[in-house]
Order: C-alpha cells, then sequence, then structure tokens
C-alpha cells in the first residue's frame, strides 16, 4: 500500500472537545474553523505552511544552547559574586536534599525544552524536505511534550527572583540571561505560527484496510477510522485507539482529591526559608506575594498570585465541577465547561513559576554565615501540586460531559 495524505483539510474531523463529526470547508486564507457545538478551534490560517515555525523552533533550539552553557545573571554581595547558570539550581536543590524538586525543575526548565525543540525541527524539517523518520510517531510526542516545556515560565520565574534579589545585592543580566530571553521569544513565535492540523495533514502515513473515516477519532492526532476495520494503533501517530480516554473520570478523580490534600500544605508551609546573620526567616508563597506589594511590583505580584495560588485552585474546583455534572448527566453550561476545560489544561503551566523562583534563589544567595536560602518542604508539596493538577487535566475527557448529557447544547 501506498502512503496516503489522509485528513487534508477537507475531510471529515470529530472535534476533540464534544466529540461531534463534521466536515472542515474548504481552506480560505486568515481564517479560524471552528467546531458548530463547542466553538472549539479545529484550525488556524490555512495557509500558515511550515517554514516560519521550522525558523523559529530551530533559532529557539539553537539560543537555548549558549542560555544553558552560559552564566544567566550574577549577584554581588558581600564583596562576593555568585553566578546563577540553568542547571545551577538544579544542582543546588539536589545537594540539598530536595532530588525530587531538582529532577521537576531539571525536566520542564532544560531537558524536555530542548527535547520538544529537537523533535519539532526534525518533524518540520522532514515533512519540508522528505525523510523516512515515522514523522506521525514523532509529532505525537512533540504534542505530548509541549505543555511540559516551560523555558518561557522559567524566565518568568527568573523575574521573579531578579526583584527579590535586589535586596541581597547587585544582581546582572548576563549572556545566558540574554540568550534565554532570545530563546523564548523565538519558542513564544513557534506556538504562535504552528497549526498541528496542518501539520497532521500534511504527514504521510499508509492507509489501513476498510478506512471510511467516520467512525473512530485517534484521540491526539484526529484521524478518523471505520471502527470495525481499524488497527489496535493509530497508523499516523501510534496512540493506542479508544473510542474515549479508558478510566479517564476515575483518574481525574483520583489526581483531583490529591491536588485537594497537597494544596493546603503547599500553601501554609514555608517554601523557602531566607537566613541572614544567623536569623532565619520562613517564606510562604503568600508573604513572598506581600514582599512583591511591599517593593511596589504589583504586576509581578498579581502574576505570582495568580499563578500559584488561583490557578491551582480554579483546576481543581473547575474539575471538580466537571466530574460532578458529567456523573449527573447534566446538560448544563456544556460549552462553558468545555471552553473551561481548556483554558485550564492551557493555564496550568504557569503554576511553575514559584518552582523556578526557588531554583535561582537557592543557587545564588549562599554566602554562608551572612546570608544563605533553602528550599522547605512546601516547595515540594506545590511542585506536587503542579505536576498533579496537570495529569488531572490532561486524564480528563471533555467529550464525555456531551456523551453523559446525550450530546446536547
Amino acid at each position: 500500500m501506498r502512503p496516503l495524505l489522509l485528513h487534508s483539510r477537507s475531510d471529515n474531523i470529530a472535534c476533540p472537545g464534544c466529540g461531534l463529526l463534521q466536515r472542515l470547508p474548504q481552506p480560505r486564507p486568515h481564517t479560524v474553523t471552528q467546531c458548530v457545538r463547542c466553538g472549539l478551534g479545529l484550525s488556524q490560517d490555512a495557509y500558515a505552511g511550515l517554514e516560519a515555525p521550522l525558523v523559529f523552533a530551530a533559532a529557539a533550539l539553537l539560543l537555548l544552547l549558549p542560555a544553558a552553557m552560559t552564566p544567566l545573571m550574577s549577584l554581588i554581595s558581600f564583596g562576593t559574586q555568585r553566578q546563577n547558570w540553568l542547571p545551577t539550581g538544579v544542582e543546588a536543590l539536589w545537594s540539598d536534599g530536595f532530588g525530587a524538586l531538582a529532577a521537576v525543575v531539571f525536566l520542564f526548565s532544560i531537558a524536555i525544552p530542548f527535547v520538544y525543540l529537537a523533535l519539532l525541527v526534525w518533524v518540520l524539517s522532514g515533512t519540508q524536505f522528505g525523510s523516512k523518520a515515522p514523522l506521525g510517531r514523532l509529532f505525537r510526542w512533540v504534542v505530548e511534550l509541549r505543555p511540559w516545556a516551560m523555558i518561557e515560565v522559567y524566565l518568568v520565574g527568573c523575574c521573579v527572583a531578579y526583584t527579590r534579589l535586589q535586596d541581597v545585592g547587585s544582581v546582572h543580566i548576563d549572556v545566558g540571561g540574554w540568550c534565554l530571553l532570545a530563546a523564548t521569544l523565538a519558542a513564544l513565535l513557534t506556538g504562535i505560527t504552528l497549526d498541528e492540523h496542518f501539520v497532521w495533514s500534511v504527514i504521510p502515513f499508509h492507509q489501513p484496510p476498510g478506512y471510511s473515516g467516520t467512525t473512530v477519532s485517534c484521540e491526539l492526532c484526529e484521524l478518523l477510522l471505520n471502527a470495525e476495520h481499524a488497527p489496535s494503533t493509530c497508523p499516523r501517530c501510534g496512540t493506542t485507539l479508544h473510542r474515549r480516554k479508558p478510566y479517564a473520570l476515575q483518574r481525574t478523580l483520583a489526581l483531583v482529591i490529591a491536588g485537594f490534600v497537597l494544596y493546603l500544605p503547599a500553601n501554609l508551609l514555608p517554601v523557602l526559608s531566607i537566613e541572614r546573620f544567623g536569623h532565619e526567616q520562613p517564606s510562604t508563597i503568600l508573604s513572598g506575594v506581600r514582599e512583591l506589594i511591599a517593593a511596589g511590583l504589583w504586576p509581578l505580584a498579581i502574576i505570582v498570585f495568580t499563578a500559584s495560588i488561583l490557578v491551582p485552585l480554579l483546576k481543581l474546583t473547575g474539575l471538580s465541577l466537571m466530574l460532578a455534572l458529567t456523573h449527573w448527566h447534566s446538560p448544563r453550561w456544556l460549552v462553558g465547561r468545555t471552553l473551561l476545560y481548556r483554558f485550564i489544561d492551557f493555564i496550568g503551566r504557569w503554576s511553575s513559576i514559584d518552582l523556578f523562583m526557588i531554583s535561582i534563589l537557592v543557587a545564588l544567595v549562599q554566602f554562608g554565615a551572612l546570608t544563605r536560602v533553602r528550599a522547605e518542604d512546601g516547595a515540594v508539596a506545590f511542585a506536587a501540586v503542579v505536576v498533579v493538577t496537570m495529569f488531572a487535566s490532561r486524564c480528563f475527557d471533555p467529550r464525555l460531559m456531551w456523551d453523559a448529557a446525550g450530546g446536547t447544547k
């Protein structure tokens, strides 16, 4: 069998938000196609192409290399200079006995961004110049890793840390910091110009026997297959095929309960402690917000308060509401619930700002008995809340809300 470019822009598609089967219209420039039932965006500008995201992704990857290999910022205090590199915070947390926290910071700020950008460049260049690599399976990993690649969140954490370091000494942005800023800008432009639906439509794959494109939708690449003849895995991206995510409600419920249990210690326990001249001052997330307000940094205070306190609570309560209304087969607010799910699934990663800020402070503020910063147990609980709530939103299947309500609006 020869490879076919199935799932073209005028093909049928099952909306990943509500599950409605519909036909995409013919592509038009500068238009965005939305689901007729829930309003979810199904495709971006048909003429966006692949050249722009390829250039931006390659630039972000190249700029991330010097950002990881040169100092990000320097702190001069008590006549001593200390420098923070991208891996320095990971090393400091590991040395202080916070191995799990160090692993989270390493994965989110270093390992996953590099892998994500490298795979994206590979896939986009492969579609442009031809490649025998399994582009569908590689792009599947690109889509899966995107929420966990957090260089833009790390940059905001650097800004928060910069403001708090002003009280300790003189802070300077080094070459790595400017490279990180440029890499973040390039990564953001990559996300703006990249149309995942278009990339899937140009990835070749082998047509399965009996293809009709009407019954089973791959939850990741949205390929439609005839359930009677569908293989166990998607022929385009390799995802195991299910009509709906298996045990989605049970898994989400378990993770939401765990998130609520962890939320209290994450906000009540100190996330870090500052020791100055033998006097130790513990700091919670809320006290850190108050310090930013006292310094007149209202925008950063609002960002930290929203990302670290409000967003996790919004995710937990929002998912709880969705679980309850789905269990009760309620047709209430189906469109609003679908949009809320997409919002909390997108915004949850920004709760990591405080984690990155802590890793930077722990790495830089180490001046012996004069001044030093240590991570505390509250930071571990907070990191667990971030990871658990992200997994909870990824496990939930919004199509179940429409199924439970009978597919009505």
